[in-house]
């Protein structure tokens, strides 16, 4: 097992750990499971197994930032819903929890060390291709987690991945089915095409039909509803030139800043497991065995090779590379900080087995000086003073504007300027009208019916605004003679198109009853042949191709099947399918490359029915 997951450290699991760097797993809110305290609250049970309310409150919230990240950040999240939101996440909790039970009963594990080395290894921890504790702790910073939160969440995904690949990994077909895939996918056929003229100049309308359009769709022909705002803007930039900074702050900053700086140690180890074949007192046995030898002068990265049990430091003589402190076991860690360099430890016992460290190296932190960071640290106090002062007159802002009838005082007590805006409507404008929260405040029925103030908006982490409706244009009928030229656009290609569809149908009618010859042109138009079109030839149409291929296959050489296809433009084409040619046997090589796409989509058919039977075989309760 533990070579297995050592084989597939640059598959599955090193996947995982890139999704877990990007943040992919937001999408299903399942990281919020890990930073969850405990809630007397249910939201769900899975056989047995709790879901807390708050830890559904928690991936509710991550499903939220997810999708405002995605759709931008000018996307109203007050257009969520909240139900849906609640409902989706709930499901990907529930889904989880069976994945991870289903893998416990499928008896799938694997060693802390096995976790170490996936830590260790992760390109995204490192620094000049050495694991970095300091990196480490940034980006589990950056995702939410402590470090025991990460490894726990780690160890979760690498169970699933397990489970998933071994049942996945199971599908499996047929030679028959790969043959009868090939055989569809490498068909080719010969068709025919003509295009039917649609031509809305030819199409003469009557007062009499533009009037009746008009009035049939009075609705799509108002002027839009508008509102010209009024609105304070307060930055946060304004504040950096209010704020300074003491020494005795300057000082305190940067010794909490170098306090951080943790020691490095590189560390070589020899694994002895305890486990279902090997019990406690023949580990202990065979270890001391081991540490006898290395006192009698044997060297350390040799008999790591030939007795150690980590299949992930083994084949390097037991290096494990450089780290900092909170990476290993607590009692691994307490060993290797009381070694001396190259100088080997007694027998040390973890929850795993016994090991044998070495000491290979310690790399201590440059710490840097004062006058390096002052002008960092300065920036940094700067900001968290602008940042005070900031939320400050946020909040000084909005209770103004909640109790003034208008912008005016609130100006005058912070010092702002009112600023008005063009016009623009629900779909919104150019500058701050482009913003969705801005649209939204502005058509609101507070601001816009009861000419109240809006509360305050956040255009952007250090921008600000409350705003209130100056004007109100409201949609008005335009005039017929306003829009008589796009509907009559509309009416003439409408008419067009329907006339050509009409010519299409008369025409394959008459080409099927062999009324209209079939190599002869059609109005002055001649077929454009094509010869063996593959499902994705080029210079072909994808509307025509997806028609091409649904069209049955002709009864005989002279007696060719029709279809009719409108195309994304309008246009409308005829074509005539004049033979299936069917695919000459797949080589060796193509059928290996079939048989893996087919086996990889059975298997996911697969793991998809085996999370079904989970939760169809789940005792699951909603609250």
């Amino acid at each position: 097992m533990l070579q297995n997951i050592r084989d597939n450290s640059q598959g599955w699991i090193a996947k995982t750990i890139i999704g877990v760097i990007v943040a992919l797993m937001a999408l299903t809110g399942f990281d919020a499971i890990f930073q969850a305290t405990t809630s007397k609250n249910e939201a769900a049970k899975v056989n047995g197994e709790e879901i807390s309310q708050n830890e559904l409150s928690q991936a509710v919230d991550m499903q939220r930032r997810q999708l405002m990240q995605q759709l931008g950040k000018d996307f109203d999240a007050s257009l969520l819903d909240e139900k849906m939101l609640r409902e989706s996440a709930l499901k990907g909790l529930i889904d989880r929890k069976l994945l991870l039970q289903g893998a416990e009963n499928s008896k799938f594990a694997f060693s802390e060390a096995a976790l170490d080395q996936v830590i260790l290894q992760t390109p995204e921890f490192q620094v000049d291709g050495k694991f970095s504790a300091e990196r480490f702790d940034q980006v589990i910073r950056q995702l939410g987690y402590s470090r025991m939160q990460f490894r726990q969440m780690l160890a979760q995904e690498m169970l699933i991945g397990q489970l998933r690949a071994g049942v996945a990994g199971s599908g499996f077909v047929t030679d028959a089915q790969v043959l009868a895939f090939a055989r569809l996918e490498k068909q080719t056929r010969d068709f025919a095409s003509l295009n039917i003229k649609v031509d809305p100049s030819t199409v003469k309308l009557t007062d009499e039909e533009v009037k009746a359009y008009y009035d049939e769709h009075a609705k799509e022909f108002m002027t839009p509803d508008q509102v010209v705002i009024d609105y304070l803007e307060l930055k946060k930039a304004s504040f950096f030139d209010q704020v300074s900074v003491k020494d005795e702050d300057l000082q305190a900053a940067y010794q909490k800043e170098t306090a951080n700086l943790s020691e490095q140690r590189r560390a070589a180890h020899i694994l002895v497991e305890v486990n279902d074949k090997t019990t406690e007192a023949q580990a202990k046995a065979k270890i001391e065995e081991i540490k006898a030898r290395l006192d009698k002068g044997e060297q350390f990265d040799a008999l790591a090779k030939e007795f150690s049990q980590d299949p992930g430091s083994a084949n390097n003589g037991g290096d494990l590379g450089y780290a900092g402190p909170g990476v290993y076991d607590p009692a691994f860690e307490k060993a290797l900080y009381a070694l001396a360099q190259d100088q080997v430890s007694e027998p040390v016992r973890t929850d795993f087995g016994f090991h044998l460290i070495k000491l290979l190296g310690v790399e201590a932190p440059e710490v840097p000086t004062l006058a390096s960071l002052k002008d960092k640290l300065t920036r940094e106090l700067k900001a968290q003073q602008v940042e005070q002062r900031f939320v400050e007159a946020t909040k000084q802002l909005e209770d103004a504007a909640f109790e003034a009838s208008d912008l005016v005082q609130p100006a005058q007590d912070l010092k702002l300027t009112v600023h008005t805006s063009a016009p623009f409507g629900r779909e919104g404008g150019e500058g701050i009208a482009a913003n969705r929260a801005v649209i939204t405040a502005a058509f609101s029925p507070e601001v816009l019916d009861e000419s109240a103030n809006s509360t305050a908006i956040e255009l952007d982490p250090d921008t600000v605004i409350v705003l209130r409706a100056k004007e109100h244009l409201k949609p008005e009928q335009l005039p017929l003679e306003k829009v008589e030229g796009p509907i009559r656009m509309q009416l003439a290609k409408e008419h067009a198109i329907a006339a050509a569809k009409t010519r299409a149908d008369e025409l394959i009618a008459s080409l099927r009853d062999g009324k209209t010859p079939l190599d002869k042109p059609i109005d002055g138009q001649s077929w454009k042949v094509t010869e063996a079109a593959t499902r994705a030839q080029e210079g072909v149409d994808p509307a025509v191709l997806q028609a091409l291929f649904r069209m049955p296959k002709p009864a005989a050489k002279d007696k060719p099947t029709f279809s009719s296809v409108t195309l994304p433009d309008g246009s409308l084409m005829i074509v005539r399918l004049n033979g299936v040619n069917e695919a000459a046997t797949p080589t060796e090589e193509e059928k290996a490359q079939y048989r893996r796409f087919l086996a990889s989509r059975v298997g996911q058919q697969d793991f998809a029915a085996y999370r079904k039977q989970l939760e169809s075989q789940a005792e699951i309760k909603r609250f």
